[in-house]
């Protein structure tokens, strides 16, 4: 999440039911420009040209941290009311849950619990499938504050890579860091102390893995870089080369391998190789974050300050060992 949220305040929420009639459904205001390459990754082959985002709701304060479960059911943040939500295959929209710790990224691993960057104390939390039940399963780093975990992925071996970078928030008494820098860490299945990966960029924001498990992208979102990384055995990273001249608050992957980062103007989608082949703009003043759900995994689902938006799209999202395509 990108410092234009700060803060907020902390909302008790009761539990809503939004049927798909009283849900928007209207095309947004929104503009699509593609950047033909060849059939396989131009933009026109990831979508229909008339295809447009569909607002869903704009009812939010802050959205964020998309995350699809195996269903595709996608759940999100509403970071300001502390609240998660869940916009269901059958199209209505509820509450999860309205104490999540002020969660941020989110991500599914493999038994359907959700997991949750959430910064009110700056740790890791993990939801049961029905949200009844919330633990935290990372608080601190050798008994110092993290700054404010931010995003995560999970890889194949049940392994969370998370960004860390600082935000100050206006919940938060202390007003600076406890850490030695803004870096990319990962938790290791079962493990209780998380280790340094990547302490070479200013400030780490969006992450997302490929597929198959070897690539690793990190968007410097201070820098305006976004990079990729090879995945080793013992779960370190190698080789950071720089993938595009593009930060991002969110990213997420699909099928064919194209990267899709979110900021200002919407979401950019780039191929594999770095090559900007789309971009979907949003009329709101922040693209936070993005993921693939729906019945089919080609639901594009778009969470952009207040609102949260669909687009359908003719590729699916990358992920096979869970269930969040970020």
């Amino acid at each position: 999440m990108n410092a234009i949220f700060k803060g907020g305040i902390a909302a008790l929420i009761p539990l809503v039911v939004f049927t798909a009639a009283s849900i928007s459904n209207k095309p947004a205001n929104v503009s699509i420009t593609s950047f033909q390459k060849d059939s396989t990754y131009s933009a026109t082959g990831l979508f229909d040209a008339n295809e447009r985002p569909v607002l869903i709701s704009k009812q939010f304060s802050f959205t964020e941290g998309p995350a699809a479960d195996n269903k595709g059911n996608i759940y999100f943040t509403d970071q300001p009311n502390n609240a998660i939500w869940k916009y269901g295959t059958d199209g209505k929209l509820t509450l999860f849950s309205n104490n999540t710790g002020r969660s941020n990224g989110m991500y599914f691993d493999k038994k359907g619990n959700l997991l949750t960057c959430a910064d009110k104390e700056n740790q890791l939390w993990r939801f049961s499938a029905d949200g009844k039940k919330s633990e935290v399963i990372l608080n601190d780093l050798n008994g110092h504050k993290f700054n404010g975990p931010n995003d995560l992925w999970v890889d194949a071996k049940g392994g969370i890579y998370f960004t860390d970078p600082y935000y100050q928030r206006d919940y938060w008494t202390h007003k600076q860091s406890e850490l030695d820098g803004e870096k990319v860490y990962y938790l290791a299945k079962g493990k209780t102390q998380a280790i340094v990966v990547c302490d070479k960029l200013q400030k780490p924001n969006g992450i997302a893995g490929t597929i198959d498990g070897k690539l690793l992208y990190v968007a410097d979102i201070k820098a305006n870089k976004t990079y990729k990384f090879n995945i080793e055995q013992d779960a370190s990273l190698s080789n950071q080369h720089l993938f595009t001249e593009k930060g991002s608050d969110g990213i997420t992957l699909d099928e064919k391998g194209n990267v899709y980062l979110t900021g200002g103007n919407g979401i950019t989608i780039y191929d594999p190789e770095g090559e900007k082949i789309g971009v979907v703009a949003i009329p709101e003043p922040w693209t936070a974050n993005v993921c693939f759900g729906g019945k089919d995994k080609n639901l594009l689902f778009i969470t952009a300050s207040k609102a949260v938006y669909i687009m359908q799209m003719k590729v699916k999202g990358s992920t096979k060992n869970a269930s969040k395509q970020r």
